[in-house]
């Protein structure tokens, strides 16, 4: 189907859903008589109010369920807006290191959005209100149009279908609200950052439910690491409609325009490996200027529909059509020559197009029985995405790392090696209940069916190769209240996901599964200003694609990824001005199978998993005479970690920043890595990843 025959057809689906909802309904104007809990969980903005500008966040999108937190057996960190603009947070890693568990940017800045949960690679793992984004994570996410990440750890299958075991991260918009703002901010910092942001939001309702809202973002800036720059053009308009009393219908809509030259670090030697020529300057770039930077588009529309009918049902209906482009060549490392000054590099010509369109349907209600009362949620969801990749091993002269010389022209194929076109389709059906038994015990569980298929065209080779692949999965978990907001659980949940391409033999591969055991206690202090939640794990990922020992170009699924360790967070608002986010977490991450290896791996930490990683934020809001100052900063940092049969030392950064509030006008000022610290934030098997030097930012608002 064609782009243009695609978006007339989804705006039609658009205008007609809420038609076709109401006329089999009667519509009233009395407020709804359906209990809160049958609600999925609005996430409402304020400018800058004390009551909602929070670190400490009571619900979650990601559940689909209103039910708090504190209540529900599972692990779930929730960063929010009010963190996000007290760090002066630029990018989804910066944001995510405020959730235990997870490393973030463990690739550096190469352009795309990286990270790994409890132990597992979960870069593709991305959702965006509740839906997913694709298959393959090419376009990092905007984090400006965001009102705040979740990210819910473990298995997550029985509500999202296709997902690694470690877990996903779910993003929520901004949507439009009941009342008039605009917000307009610059910002300038290090390496030439350069940033102009606008919230608008207009009411066009006496009720406040029909609003439009637009968000628009355009920065530039260069990086530590020469010739490196970045582009970024965003715009996300919303529109909110007045249905009826019953009913919430909102359109969401973005498109965002991103160019860049990868970063592509430094080669081992001369930078984490010793080099008899000296140690390797941060800002060696080790690509050619003149390489074809990339370029990325990327269009969302979609919408979120809730109603509720008379009976006490509530529906909820979401859904969204994407499509992206992206394309630019990469110069990466190689390895150094005899003198260990000459570093041999690969190139490659790399151009990805792909749309995804995904719907999730779910009806909800309360109710009660003599075993319970019960909240049912029972929903189906489908994913459509395709991804078509063409790609050029290029030649390209060797680079003199310690005299660099630039102007070597990348050397391309007219044929390319790469040339394929992949769509992934899933089908699943759940059903979850929970279950509240008297007034301390509650049961969670619920069971999902997917039917998935893989569909490959290798158009070089002419080939057709598809992989249909079926599971049932499910979750169950227990949680007690043993005294007032402290309440123990143990969890058991499983996931699955379809393995792409074919053995020696051709044969297609069985799909990974994965399985968590999980024992925590959520403990709610002062009415749920402040949240502690503690968590043990035991995490096993079957069915990973490993080298074939005996044809070691092609891939057998048979190893196992095992993950355990624990993670503890808090988030508090406490009543005289600080607010606080911390969390410390212990992961130990192996392989435990490794396929029959030749060379055995069994026992190896999995690559660029540190096994203690700890992150303190905390905000100061002065009253009195010096009401709208506010101090803010935070202590983050991991140790050691081992990647491609090499280890990284582990770090400690420390931010600060300070920030005034007055009626119309806002500044902050941000110095991150105050000490300059130069660590590495991962690694390649010829090349390691450059954390972030000192940065500085210095934000200049307008409120009305």
């Amino acid at each position: 189907m064609s782009v243009k025959r695609t978006r007339t057809a989804l705006l039609g689906l658009i205008t007609l859903a809420p038609s076709i909802l109401l006329a089999q309904t009667t519509e009233s104007s009395t407020p709804a008589t359906v209990a809160d809990t049958n609600q999925l969980p609005a996430v409402n903005v304020t400018a800058d109010g004390d009551g909602e500008n929070r670190y400490s966040a009571v619900k979650a999108q990601v559940n689909k369920s209103s039910v708090p937190l504190s209540q529900t057996p599972l692990s779930i960190s929730v960063v929010p807006r009010a963190v996000l603009d007290s760090q002066q947070a630029v990018t989804l890693a910066d944001a995510l290191k405020n959730a235990p568990g997870v490393v973030s940017g463990q690739y550096g800045r190469r352009g795309w959005d990286d990270l790994i949960i409890r132990g597992q690679v979960a870069s593709d793992s991305l959702y965006l209100d509740g839906l997913r984004t694709a298959a393959s994570n090419r376009v990092a996410e905007q984090l400006f149009g965001l009102e705040q990440v979740e990210v819910l750890k473990g298995p997550a299958s029985l509500l999202y279908g296709l997902v690694l075991p470690g877990g996903l991260v779910n993003m929520v918009s901004k949507r439009p609200q009941g009342y008039d703002f605009a917000n307009a901010d610059v910002t300038v910092g290090s390496h030439d950052f350069r940033q102009a942001t606008i919230d608008l939001n207009k009411s066009l309702s006496e009720n406040g439910k029909q609003a439009f809202r637009i968000n628009g973002l355009i920065s530039n800036a260069n990086d530590a690491t020469d010739f490196v720059w970045y582009k970024n053009r965003y715009i996300a308009p919303s529109l909110s409609l007045d249905l009826g009393a019953r009913t919430d219908f909102t359109i969401l809509t973005s498109f965002q325009e991103r160019g860049y030259i990868r970063q592509q670090g430094l080669p081992l030697s001369g930078s984490i490996n010793p080099n008899r020529n000296g140690t390797l300057p941060r800002s060696l770039f080790i690509g050619e200027p003149a390489a074809r930077p990339y370029n990325a588009t990327e269009t969302r529309l979609g919408y979120a529909l809730t109603h509720r009918f008379d009976d006490g049902w509530t529906l909820n209906n979401n859904l969204r059509w994407q499509q992206f482009a992206m394309s630019g060549q990469l110069v990466a490392n190689n390895a150094l020559t005899a003198t260990s000054q000459n570093l041999t590099r690969t190139g490659t010509d790399q151009t990805y197009n792909g749309q995804t369109f995904t719907m999730d349907t779910n009806l909800q209600r309360s109710f009660n029985t003599a075993a319970g009362k019960h909240q049912i949620t029972f929903g189906s969801d489908y994913l459509n995405t395709r991804e078509d990749v063409r790609s050029f091993a290029c030649t390209v002269t060797a680079l003199n790392v310690y005299n660099p010389v630039y102007g070597a022209r990348l050397v391309c194929p007219a044929t390319p090696g790469t040339n394929t076109s992949t769509t992934v389709r899933d089908l699943g059906i759940y059903l979850r209940d929970q279950i509240q038994f008297g007034d301390r015990w509650q049961l969670l569980a619920g069971l999902r069916r997917d039917n998935a298929s893989t569909y490959s065209d290798n158009i070089r080779t002419a080939t057709h190769t598809d992989n249909p692949a079926s599971a049932n999965t499910g979750s169950v978990a227990l949680m007690v209240e043993v005294l007032r907001g402290v309440r123990p659980y143990v969890s058991y949940s499983t996931s699955f996901y379809p393995n792409a391409g074919t053995d020696v033999g051709g044969n297609t591969f069985k799909p990974e599964t994965g399985k968590q055991w999980e024992a925590g206690v959520k403990v709610e202090l002062d009415e749920g200003v402040t949240n502690l939640n503690m968590a043990l794990f035991d995490l096993r990922r079957r069915n990973v694609l490993q080298t074939d020992p005996n044809n070691t170009t092609f891939k057998i699924a048979v190893g196992e990824q095992h993950s355990q360790g624990g993670e503890i967070g808090i988030t508090s608002d406490f009543r005289n001005g600080v607010s606080l986010m911390a969390g410390y977490s212990y992961t130990s991450a192996v392989i435990s199978d490794d396929g029959g290896q030749k060379v055995t791996t069994n026992g190896q930490w999995l690559d660029n998993v540190p096994r203690h990683n700890f992150n303190t934020s905390a905000r100061y809001r002065f009253k009195g005479e010096l009401t709208g100052w506010e101090l803010n900063g935070g202590v983050h940092g991991q140790s050691r970690q081992r990647t491609n049969g090499y280890s990284l030392p582990g770090y400690v950064l420390t931010d600060v920043g300070v920030a005034y509030n007055a009626a119309r006008w806002r500044t902050a000022l941000n110095v991150k890595n105050i000490f300059n610290t130069q660590y590495y934030a991962g690694g390649l098997a010829n090349a390691v990843a450059l954390g972030d030097d000192r940065i500085v930012m210095l934000t200049l608002g307008y409120r009305y």
